[in-house]
């Protein structure tokens, strides 16, 4: 994987288990679902912001469980994915204006076509202290964002993981009923 983030280990420490546990929830690859796609579509309404995504970071990519704003691109790089710098803080991640911030400065989402001025990012934090992925916002002009603000992605965030985690239990219930 190529890393353009400038002096940014992207592989936290405990990537393996996080990986592992990423796989034991089965939901890379799976379709599009109406929480996931509501809580993305709400995040994008709440914050005026044309771009909401609920982002899991893979071993290589990031893939997109929810798309509001880049409908039909289902994963990027995980070497240029802000949400692969996100899942390395357990609160929010917040670049008010990404052309001001170093570690960005040879990322091709903020200095290409792309042009991403803004980037806020809630990590999806399992109850063992695992970041899967994001729920995230993107705009394309600069903007602050307040710690109020932050607090209500986390919010939002914390609402994702709790899908992600109902899903399993649903389908856990299917596969094995006796358990």
């Amino acid at each position: 994987m190529k890393n353009t983030f400038i002096g940014v280990n992207l592989i936290p420490q405990n990537d393996e288990e996080r990986l592992q546990k990423l796989q034991e929830f089965d939901i890379l690859n799976t379709p599009p679902e109406g929480a996931f796609n509501h809580i993305a579509a709400m995040a994008a309404r709440m914050f005026n912001v044309p771009i909401a995504l609920v982002a899991l970071v893979d071993s290589e990519r990031v893939w997109f469980k929810a798309n509001v704003g880049m409908e039909g691109v289902e994963n990027v790089s995980r070497g240029i994915s802000l949400c692969s710098l996100a899942i390395l803080n357990d609160g929010p991640t917040v670049f008010p204006d990404a052309v001001n911030e170093p570690c960005l400065l040879a990322n091709p989402l903020v200095t290409g076509n792309f042009g991403l001025r803004f980037y806020a990012g809630a990590p999806l934090r399992t109850a063992e202290g695992y970041n899967l992925g994001t729920l995230c916002i993107v705009d394309k002009q600069p903007r602050e964002f307040s710690e109020a603000d932050q607090k209500v992605l986390s919010q939002l965030a914390a609402i994702v993981m709790d899908e992600i985690e109902l899903r399993y239990l649903r389908k856990k219930v299917v596969e094995d009923p006796v358990a």
